[in-house]
């Protein structure tokens, strides 16, 4: 994504700044300044908006319109249904580096149990419906997809019609999905997350966060669908 790769650039850069200053050396405060300003440079690039040409997926019904997404995928040597119990079966455990990753997303707090401060007793789709998510499809053997309110400008109760209806500015609303579809004699698993923001304020004020958290989310995802297979083809 290029505003993360903006972002971080201006990071590295600015960091590297820091240590040439330490050692005193030369240019150190142009690129500490250089930095800072490539990093605020990648906060406040405009996010596009991107739509679907058709519907293909639950995914597609409930979050047509986006404006950030990620797409990862992964072969897995197990039926389609196999596959799918196993996404609905993985626990916070069973993903390396989930718990690092979610600890540093929340800032070393302790908060109540949700997809970013999960046990290890249930599997993290059940955690993340039973706290701040809700299941938009779960369409065995094929999709699974879960939404949530990130943002709000006033009580709204979640539930499917939500992502349904036109809202009044100031709302960003998240969903992710797994589909699961048959290759060769495995499947292919297919994780995408969208989020929609449907006012300029409220879109800038997550592009800042997405754009400072995406490699540690891309990470979860990849490591999220390995898990899955590990799971899956443990039971083949």
């Amino acid at each position: 994504m290029i505003g993360s790769t903006v972002v971080y650039s201006g990071l590295v850069l600015a960091f590297t700044g820091v240590v040439c200053l330490l050692r005193r050396k030369r240019g150190a405060l142009a690129m500490i300044g250089g930095g800072l300003a490539l990093t605020i440079v990648g906060m406040l690039l405009p996010a596009r908006e991107s739509r679907i040409a058709r519907v293909e997926s639950h995914l597609d019904e409930y979050i047509p319109v986006w404006q950030f997404n990620e797409v990862h995928s992964i072969h897995v040597d197990a039926p389609p249904a196999r596959v799918y119990d196993a996404i609905r079966r993985v626990r916070a455990d069973e993903i390396a580096l989930f718990r690092t990753l979610t600890w540093i997303r929340r800032g070393g707090r302790e908060l109540p149990e949700s997809i970013l401060n999960a046990g290890d007793d249930a599997s993290l789709i059940d955690v993340a419906t039973s706290t701040t998510f809700i299941y938009l499809a779960d369409d065995a053997p094929r999709e699974l997809a879960v939404g949530t309110i990130i943002a709000r400008s006033q009580p709204r109760e979640l539930t499917p019609q939500l992502f349904r209806e036109t809202l009044p500015p100031g709302f960003t609303l998240a969903a992710m999905n797994f589909i699961v579809q048959p290759d060769g004699a495995g499947s292919r698993v297919i994780t995408e997350t969208r989020v929609f923001a449907n006012s300029d304020a409220a879109r800038r004020r997550f592009a800042m966060y997405w754009r400072v958290i995406y490699p540690g989310s891309a990470l979860i995802r990849r490591m999220w669908l390995r898990a899955v297979a590990r799971r899956a083809e443990a039971r083949a």
